[in-house]
């Protein structure tokens, strides 16, 4: 009665490892879904199968996102010539569903949500090449009127993923998965809303913060003026977006070969303790 038991609760268990590219949506990226200015992103978890279609997850990733206005396909963005850096670390819960059982298929789709947390932190270099975080530089006011809050480096995010998986042997399955991290902020890229007063952005933070605030100097043909306050910076209507495209490696653990009837990503291993079987 109990070696059957035994066997399952050892082969639940998988490590993952993720290996991919990086990429963001908001006021410095064109597309909502591209591979330009992407980087590559690696992660590694634990899944545990609930049953042999539901798992949680537990994963760690870790990203680096950019944009940059030069690179962007519109004169007026171009004009801007903003630009940003940040690293990206995000710890996660997720469930996964997978439609097929993968003790009997060679290939299933799957899809997973969750809930995220993560820690960024925007940063760009300036004009003679040295690296400034521009969150303390409240470059466009936060902090310094009712209407500007600063923003969190360490937030919540929704993610969303979909994927196939594919089978290898009895204890290894390869996923290629597209997942995104709807956020709330809009302040990835450091770019929401208008600019700020100069004077009082001077007064706060020194003149790097209106270096970093208005780029569009630097340019050979640039407008030298900063901007009058109110004009508008980025676009606030819609929150910024991060995501992962790559591939997922899930490794069984425990007895045997970590098969079993739960494993969702294994198989032949239902007698791996040598326990008699059950007629």
């Amino acid at each position: 009665m109990f070696c059957p038991v035994i066997a399952l609760s050892q082969q639940r268990f998988h490590v993952t490892l993720f290996g991919g590219l990086s990429n963001y949506a908001g006021d410095l990226q064109d597309h909502r879904f591209t591979l330009q200015q992407s980087n590559f992103a690696f992660g590694a978890g634990l899944k545990y199968d609930i049953t042999p279609h539901f798992a949680a997850r537990l994963a760690y990733n870790h990203a680096t996102i950019e944009g940059d206005d030069k690179k962007s396909s519109d004169p007026v963005l171009q004009a801007r010539n903003l630009s940003f850096i940040s690293r990206i670390n995000e710890g996660s819960l997720l469930f996964e569903y997978t439609p097929l059982n993968m003790e009997d298929y060679l290939i299933s789709p799957f899809v997973y949500g969750g809930v995220t947390v993560f820690h960024f932190n925007p940063y760009a270099y300036d004009s003679i090449g040295n690296k400034i975080y521009l969150k303390p530089l409240s470059t466009e006011g936060q902090g310094l009127a009712a209407d500007r809050k600063p923003y969190n480096l360490t937030q919540f995010a929704i993610p969303v993923g979909i994927g196939v998986k594919f089978r290898i042997n009895d204890n290894t399955v390869l996923a290629y998965e597209l997942s995104a991290r709807k956020t709330f902020t809009d302040y990835l890229d450091d770019v929401s809303t208008t600019y700020f007063d100069q004077a009082t952005l001077a007064a706060a933070h020194g003149q790097k913060a209106v270096e970093m605030a208005y780029r569009g100097n630097e340019l050979k043909n640039g407008n030298p003026n900063y901007p009058d306050q109110g004009v508008i910076r980025g676009g606030s209507k819609y929150k910024d977006w991060y995501y992962f495209t790559g591939f997922t490696l899930y490794i069984g653990i425990g007895g045997g070969n970590g098969g079993g009837p739960f494993s969702g990503g294994t198989r032949g291993g239902r007698n791996q303790l040598g326990c008699p079987r059950v007629l």
